[in-house]
């Protein structure tokens, strides 16, 4: 299957299952789940595989065993590509449109120390400013935890303390309803972005490591 975009009727999907996130109106609307999110998004992530990487598409059932919202469904479909741990690129339709993305979304232990300093060093920390002052110049948005104070070890006078304060960094630009999602040129759109992000990718797999 070829991709011919994501259909308007994927949008209004997700517009409804917000309004009615019941197994009753699942059930009945399944098959446009299937037809008009799960299907394009396969056919976009298999258009992708050969230049980034095999995707693992996320399933529509949220896990509620320990979440204070008790409501059975994801409202948006995402992908993911992973080239390291917690690492790669992803991409979400949802009813405020289409979504890219790169980064690392979780780093704890030696890989969280491996980062800041990294961070900290003279050469790799100006390396990944820039990267991601370019990036926001270019409408990409950075997002990721991040600590309130400063994290132990680096005066809150660090240079560069507001990556510093970072337990994850992505960044991410929404295409939201722009005509061109629903059309063959959303692949385009992808692939752009994420060619765009890569740097980012790779700093964080040349310095993240366990």
């Amino acid at each position: 299957m070829s991709f011919e975009g994501f259909p308007v009727a994927a949008l209004d999907f997700y517009d409804d299952l917000e309004v009615d996130n019941t197994k009753s109106f699942w059930e009945a609307h399944k098959h446009v789940y299937a037809e008009s999110v799960k299907a394009p998004m396969t056919a976009l992530c298999s258009a992708l595989e050969a230049e980034f990487g095999t995707a693992k598409i996320f399933r529509p059932y949220r896990d509620v065993r320990f979440a204070k919202d008790k409501t059975p469904y994801k409202t948006h479909q995402g992908a993911y590509v992973a080239v390291g741990p917690s690492t790669g690129w992803y991409v979400e339709v949802s009813p405020r449109g289409l979504r890219t993305g790169a980064g690392f979304y979780e780093a704890s232990g030696t890989r969280l120390a491996a980062f800041r300093e990294a961070v900290a060093h003279d050469r790799f920390g100006p390396e990944l400013e820039a990267l991601v002052a370019g990036l926001e110049k270019k409408g990409f948005e950075v997002g990721g935890e991040r600590l309130k104070t400063s994290p132990r070890g680096y005066d809150s006078d660090h240079p560069r303390i507001e990556l510093l304060r970072h337990k994850s960094l992505t960044l991410g630009r929404s295409h939201g309803f722009e005509p061109v999602i629903h059309t063959p040129a959303a692949l385009d759109l992808v692939r752009d972005d994420w060619r765009t992000l890569r740097p980012l990718v790779e700093w964080v797999q040349r310095h993240c490591q366990d």
